[in-house]
């Protein structure tokens, strides 16, 4: 599956838009690694567990966009975006959406 942010994807030509496709994740923070995360917001620096559970929900979404285009017939995702959102408190969704389409 091609994935692109942009609306074409260079040296393939669109042949169908499918429709609009998306995938999201809501995750929630672990309350021992929120401890840590405030810690590390005084000293400064990367909040490690923060990252690698952003990257995962990233991927997850990903995957979920990419099995609904999949299951349209599409080939290729193009125009794709990201968004977040915090749901509550200690939990935030993660949206990844675009336009699935057939390339040849």
């Amino acid at each position: 599956m091609l994935l692109a942010t942009t609306d074409t994807i260079c040296g393939k030509n669109i042949v169908k838009h499918l429709g609009m496709v998306r995938g999201n994740t809501i995750r929630a923070r672990h309350i021992g690694r929120d401890i840590m995360a405030r810690l590390r917001n005084v000293v400064g620096g990367e909040i490690g567990d923060y990252t690698k559970l952003m990257g995962e929900s990233r991927e997850q979404a990903i995957d979920r966009m990419v099995e609904e285009a999949k299951n349209l017939g599409a080939n290729a995702i193009v125009g794709v975006k990201f968004s977040t959102a915090e749901v509550m408190d200690s939990a935030a969704e993660i949206l990844v959406y675009g336009t699935a389409v057939v390339v040849e």
